[in-house]
């Protein structure tokens, strides 16, 4: 490979300013984190989190920067530690088709304990939030074409945690070069695809990603040298060639349901039948799910930790056939084994459609089939999951997810207060903004 440095990743990444972003830009970062905010604070109840927490205490102590959800404070490492466990929890954060992976939960732990820690702006905060997107979808583009195979949301995350703690730390062109490079280098190379199949925390790394990243940053502060990364290499460098002009921050979707983005258009289109009709779960007797391949191959048994509820296909669409909905409340560990869902888990089954299967992974379509109890067979339209980029999803969509996210954890206090801090137009210390979420009787 031929590399050739020019610091131009570096230079947006350290030279962006928040009052040179675009409108669109400007409201798509405030709405990415609310929507991480609630992933922190829904991840905060999670057993994922209550480990990050123990890590954190054993390995990294006490210090003065608080996590979302949480009255513990800890050092720089430890919080990005514990919101690292706590971001991906549910799988409800923003995702990126190309790379199939979620930037947001990957590197917010990290950049938010940095931007606490200096007490930056808050709207500093916001553009090094979107720094941290542009560097990391793009290292995410090249690494999967190095590689050769599908990395998960760690791998990428560590890149974004040097990016955009670097630039909160005020590293030069050169410092940011060698951090970038360590946290490449060193990323988990997370084969996120086996969690599909065999659920855990393991999922898509990103508690790892945060603390390769926040790794590297301490190391290279401390005179570790890394040497080149992917995006310098002549075959990469094209992914910069649209820095500050293609946003591909505007290229999320985002999750309407706390489970994997594959099970998302089979739900959507049950509800829909539902309503279409005025059935119920009651009046079914089956159900079969048509969809691409990848979908078909995610767990079907019966979950007993939230984890298998989320990499699971049969769990959630059950779910939302008896509720309508799949958040908080039905992945939850102690409203997992709830007997009607289990019972309608039986009268699913799921085929690949090699229609829907070709347009796989640029679009993720299913359609659903009911049998009633008394004969009709209902069929969806073919669904694909809501929330995608081609949407423009404003900020409007993202409140709305919150309140009905957070709601089962927050009260209707603590949310009003997140969305009203996050929206504000006046800028403030980004200290006061945390401090005020995480005062804002968010435990019920």
């Amino acid at each position: 490979m031929i590399f050739k440095t020019d610091y131009k990743l570096e230079k947006f990444i350290l030279n962006t300013r928040w009052e040179d972003l675009p409108d669109c830009v400007k409201e798509r970062v405030r709405g990415c984190f609310l929507d991480l905010l609630g992933a922190l604070l829904i991840g905060s109840h999670s057993e994922q989190f209550e480990a990050g927490l123990k890590l954190a205490e054993s390995l990294y102590g006490k210090g003065e920067i608080p996590v979302i959800g949480s009255d513990k404070t800890f050092s720089f490492m430890g919080a990005s530690c514990a919101m690292g466990h706590s971001s991906n929890a549910y799988d409800i954060d923003d995702g990126h088709n190309i790379i199939r992976a979620h930037p947001g939960t990957s590197f917010i732990g990290g950049i938010l304990a940095a931007a606490y820690e200096k007490n930056i702006s808050r709207n500093e905060f916001f553009t090094a939030l979107t720094v941290a997107y542009e560097t990391c979808i793009r290292s995410g583009e090249a690494i999967m074409d190095y590689y050769k195979y599908a990395h998960s949301s760690g791998t990428f995350g560590a890149v974004g945690v040097a990016a955009g703690v670097g630039r909160i730390y005020g590293f030069t062109p050169e410092e940011m070069n060698n951090v970038l490079s360590v946290a490449e280098f060193n990323a988990p190379l997370v084969p996120g695809i086996r969690s599909v199949e065999y659920p855990s925390m393991n999922k898509d790394g990103v508690p790892f990603g945060v603390m390769i990243g926040t790794l590297a940053v301490m190391a290279s502060m401390n005179g570790f040298l890394g040497n080149k990364n992917l995006l310098e290499a002549e075959e990469y460098k094209h992914y910069l060639d649209d820095l500050g002009e293609n946003w591909e921050i505007m290229n999320l979707y985002f999750k309407p349901y706390t489970c994997c983005r594959w099970g998302h258009p089979a739900i959507d289109a049950c509800i829909g039948l539902l309503n279409e009709h005025g059935i119920t779960y009651e009046d079914i007797e089956r159900v079969k799910i048509k969809t691409f391949y990848k979908a078909t191959q995610l767990s079907k048994i019966v979950p007993k930790t939230a984890d298998e509820a989320q990499y699971n296909i049969a769990y959630p669409v059950a779910a939302a056939l008896i509720y309508k909905d799949f958040g908080y409340a039905q992945v939850c560990k102690e409203n997992l084994g709830e007997k009607r869902v289990v019972e309608m888990m039986s009268r699913l089954s799921f085929e690949t459609d090699t229609e829907l299967d070709a347009q796989f992974p640029a679009k993720r379509i299913c359609r659903a089939e009911i049998l009633t109890k008394d004969g009709r067979t209902l069929i969806s339209p073919e669904c694909e999951p809501r929330g995608e980029a081609c949407e423009n999803i404003r900020f409007s969509w993202l409140t709305d997810k919150f309140r009905r996210i957070a709601s089962p954890v927050c009260t209707d206090e603590g949310i009003e207060t997140a969305i009203e801090l996050i929206s504000a137009e006046e800028d403030m210390p980004l200290r006061q903004m945390v401090d005020r979420i995480n005062s804002a009787k968010f435990r019920k």
